[in-house]
């Protein structure tokens, strides 16, 4: 099985209205941060379910087509999805990288796409919140930092469920939070993007997942080339 296989819409249909969306979720990015100072980047979302993992995914990987270097870093250490989604092994990851007394070689794995390495999580921990909120967390992103890549994306549980993602949100250099269209409750993201603020997150903004395409992108893509 290839990475893409699955829910990566940029690999398997690159010229479809979704995967354009991520394409211009990618330039949003980069115009929120026009000096190049956005080095981290933080993805949650409001609960369980609502497509952050597979959002990152495909947004790595239009920043890794741009040139761009990446690497992802599966840090939801209760439901880790990162593995399936880039098909990688999760033998080791960062959950290892946090319980260990030596500042060792982190398990970096490079992703069947150019540009994209990827930290997985790992065997799971029985103290996920304790971990992300460590200093050995910090350590860690001390030497992701020092990596050769360009932009470095944690991948958060829910911070509407636990409180992982607030205690990594502050270190970031901007948070993306996903929401689910038909899914998510309108007070559940209200409390989601309340809890960001609390923790003093910058939020870059909010992608609408499963949102109903629109049929004119559609006649538009197909009529391009004619």
């Amino acid at each position: 099985m290839k990475a893409g296989s699955g829910r990566l819409i940029t690999l398997s249909d690159p010229r479809s209205p979704a995967a354009e969306a991520y394409r211009t979720l990618r330039t949003n990015l980069q115009f929120s941060s026009p000096s190049g100072a956005l080095r981290t980047l933080l993805v949650t979302s409001a609960g369980a379910d609502e497509g952050k993992s597979v959002v990152l995914c495909n947004l790595a990987v239009t920043i890794a087509q741009a040139g761009s270097r990446v690497i992802v870093v599966d840090a939801d250490l209760r439901r880790p999805s990162i593995h399936e989604l880039l098909d990688l092994a999760n033998d080791k990851g960062l959950a290892a990288a946090l319980l260990s007394e030596e500042a060792g070689e982190l398990p970096l794995q490079q992703t069947a796409i150019a540009n994209l390495q990827a930290l997985t999580a790992g065997p799971l921990p029985p103290n996920p919140a304790d971990l992300v909120g460590s200093r050995r967390m910090q350590a860690v992103m001390d030497r992701l930092a020092a990596a050769s890549a360009d932009l470095v994306i944690f991948d958060a549980p829910p911070i509407g469920i636990v409180a992982d993602a607030a205690l990594l949100a502050p270190k970031m250099d901007g948070v993306i939070l996903v929401v689910s269209a038909g899914k998510t409750r309108r007070e559940a993201a209200g409390r989601a993007k309340a809890a960001l603020e609390r923790a003093s997150a910058k939020i870059l903004g909010v992608v609408v997942d499963n949102a109903p395409p629109d049929p004119s992108l559609y006649r538009y893509q197909k009529s391009r080339g004619k």
